[in-house]
């Protein structure tokens, strides 16, 4: 099985809408694909959550269920919703539903919350950062970040930090990209660059559609 996670610069920046592109553009290939969020907040419903976005807008056919494991219903970051509901996430829990998806699927697509450095757990006994889950899981990254200002700071940011805490990153997809537009080509350029990651798609504004820039998409999957 092959997988893949869809990190972002931080809240707000389409990530959601960025995986959903990319699981359309596979299913579009008839891929055999599965996506899968360990824990989501600001939802009362698995199908109102973003897990729910990307099943819907991609016509995925697994069970829905199997979305996410912790379903959250405050709009905060995960571990303070966590502490207020009194329900915790396990890794042992997330490494079990995200190894049920492995047996029964050749590529699972895997979602963070807000930006990498964000917590899921954080109690005096225990700790989970999504960092900590990308690692657990064995995947590679991709770095949805926007193509406006002050992108370059925040992607360059971003991926360092990838890198120092040993995870691979394997692009930067830049989301609301306009062709043409000077600012934009611009941070594309620079991005490229500085972090020497490739932008590897860009998805236009007000486009549904992810723009591979060099190979397939399916081709920055790793074997999990």
């Amino acid at each position: 099985m092959k997988g893949l996670f869809v990190t972002g610069t931080g809240t707000d920046i389409g990530k959601t809408y960025v995986s959903a592109a990319i699981a359309r553009y596979l299913r579009s290939k008839n891929l055999n694909l599965a996506y899968y969020k360990a824990a989501v907040s600001g939802a009362k419903s698995v199908m109102s959550s973003d897990a729910g976005f990307v099943y819907e807008s991609a016509g995925l056919v697994q069970d829905e269920k199997s979305l996410l494991s912790y379903l959250y219903e405050r709009p905060l970051s995960p571990h303070l919703a966590a502490r207020l509901e009194k329900r915790f996430a396990s890794m042992d829990k997330i490494k079990e539903s995200f190894n049920s998806l492995k047996k029964s699927y050749d590529y699972v697509l895997s979602e963070g919350a807000g930006g990498i450095i964000c917590p899921v757990v954080y109690e005096d006994n225990c700790k989970i950062m999504y960092e900590d889950i990308v690692k657990e899981l064995n995947l590679p990254c991709v770095v949805v970040a926007d193509a406006g200002l002050g992108t370059i700071n925040h992607t360059v940011l971003t991926v360092f930090y990838l890198k120092e805490h040993g995870i691979k990153v394997q692009g930067v997809i830049l989301n609301n990209f306009e062709p043409g537009n000077i600012m934009h080509e611009d941070n594309l350029v620079m991005v490229e660059k500085i972090t020497q990651n490739r932008v590897i798609a860009v998805v236009h504004k007000n486009s549904k559609e992810l723009n591979m820039r060099y190979k397939n998409m399916e081709d920055y999957f790793d074997e999990c």
